[in-house]
């Protein structure tokens, strides 16, 4: 039977490798004898298979090491001698390329050092910048933020706060909106919105009901909602006549309260000297408190009691009668313009304009001729600046021509005894509580502005406290 490795071209796969080129024959190799397989064929993979028992049996004859070196392996090269192999190597076949084992590179390694340090000093400022902007918009939107996350302080009272007496005006016509401020600026509420937000979920349809109430400090939303639903709360044939409210915006209250007719009241303050107070009008002179008048009480009656109780807080702070008028001008304007921890610094920047005839250039008053002073602003209007009138102090000099507003006597003591001190300017910055910056210079006063531009921004720049 012919050999399987020694069958005719047309055998197969086989006869593709036994038909290959030898690889090129080398002069340092020994030459091959007969038909020997190409290397790297099955063929000679075969051939070496077979040959390691016999190689592995010979190795073990004490004849073997006898003989010397196979004259077949390549002999040690001598010392000295050039390396030739390495110099010429051996020409591989096509299947060698194909089949032989990848070889190994050694590739070597990149140094690291400038450009490491420039990355992490690159990621270190990117990093740094992004922890800046952070602190910013933190900073900047704090309220908000911790509003919008619950990590800030809560709204409203906890049960149980309740303490002391607050009395709340409800005005004919008041809504929701308007009730919540006032119990705030009572000091029922913790905050202006914190009620209005409560009706609105819980009774948005709740009706109130015009008059004095006599509630609690520090409520809660839901406790102040109940109070005023009860008629033991409503002080009957009561009104309170309110720190820096106006002959007209006082007027509405006494109807609310007491029930005598607008029209009653108006006839009644027409002619100041009928109450001997030489002046162009009453304004200034309905005392802020709150008053119970017996049933059936007249116009004149209410308005006499209100001027005479002015006349006694002028009495008490000591006020000669000739300067009534003068200290309760300025009274009212630091009523306006002021919280009353501020009273006496502002009472002190007023004369200390007048002392030297610098315009007062108060917004309130400006907005006390326009008839913007219950327009809900802090701010005056340019069409209040530039209107020529007896009150507004951005263009007349000296006092206006009346009080613009009821003084509390708190006020017309702070106009008898203002502070020392050498201010000409003053801003509120921050309106929610009340932190105000007096300053001597105009660029200080115009640092100060700055920061209440900042607190306008950062809290939706409100109508109230913002101009717009």
């Amino acid at each position: 039977m012919p050999d399987p490795d020694e069958s005719s071209p047309s055998s197969g796969l086989g006869d593709l490798f036994d038909h290959l080129p030898a690889a090129a024959s080398s002069p340092h190799r020994a030459p091959e004898s007969g038909d020997r397989p190409a290397p790297g064929s099955r063929r000679a993979r075969r051939e070496a298979q077979q040959q390691q028992p016999d190689a592995a049996r010979a190795s073990t004859t004490p004849d073997a090491a006898a003989d010397g070196p196979d004259p077949s392996q390549p002999s040690p090269a001598e010392p000295g001698a050039p390396e030739i192999a390495a110099q010429n190597p051996v020409e591989e076949s096509p299947l060698d390329a194909i089949f032989a084992p990848e070889r190994h590179v050694r590739v070597p390694k990149r140094k690291r050092g400038r450009g490491c340090l420039i990355g992490l000093i690159i990621v270190l400022v990117v990093l740094g910048g992004m922890a800046a902007g952070g602190a910013w918009v933190y900073n900047t939107y704090q309220d908000k933020i911790n509003d919008m996350m619950g990590w800030g302080e809560p709204k409203d009272y906890e049960p149980g706060q309740a303490t002391g007496e607050a009395l709340v005006t409800i005005k004919k016509g008041d809504t929701g909106s308007p009730v919540s401020t006032a119990l705030f600026q009572a000091g029922v509420t913790k905050t202006d919105r914190v009620f209005y937000e409560y009706l609105l979920k819980e009774n948005p349809g709740a009706t109130f009901y015009p008059g004095v109430y006599k509630l609690q400090k520090k409520m809660t939303a839901a406790a102040a909602l109940e109070a005023l639903g009860d008629p033991e709360t409503r002080m009957e044939n009561t009104v309170r006549i309110a720190e820096g409210g106006t002959v007209a915006s006082s007027l509405p209250r006494i109807v609310d309260g007491v029930g005598i007719p607008l029209d009653e009241l108006e006839a009644a303050v027409a002619d100041p000297a009928a109450y001997r107070v030489q002046a162009k009008s009453l304004e200034g002179w309905l005392f802020p408190a709150v008053y119970t008048f017996d049933p059936g009480v007249t116009a004149d009656e209410v308005i006499q009691r209100m001027v005479d109780r002015t006349r006694e807080a002028l009495k008490k702070v000591g006020v000669p009668d000739a300067d009534a008028q003068r200290v309760l001008t300025i009274a009212s304007i630091i009523e306006r313009e002021a919280r009353t921890p501020d009273f006496t610094k502002v009472s002190r920047v007023i004369e200390n304009r007048l002392d030297i005839g610098m315009k007062l250039e108060m917004d309130s008053t400006s907005q006390y001729g326009a008839g913007e002073l219950h327009a809900g602003s802090s701010n005056t209007s340019e069409n209040a600046q530039r209107q020529e009138n007896d009150w507004n102090t951005y263009a007349i000099e000296g006092l206006p021509a009346t009080p613009i507003a009821n003084s509390s006597e708190a006020a017309i003591d702070a106009a008898m005894h203002p502070a020392d001190g050498p201010w000409l300017f003053f801003v509120t910055v921050d309106p929610d509580n009340g932190t105000t910056i007096f300053s001597t210079t105009l660029q200080e006063h115009n640092n100060a502005i700055k920061k209440l531009g900042e607190w306008c921004r950062a809290n939706g720049n409100p109508a109230y406290a913002c101009k717009q």
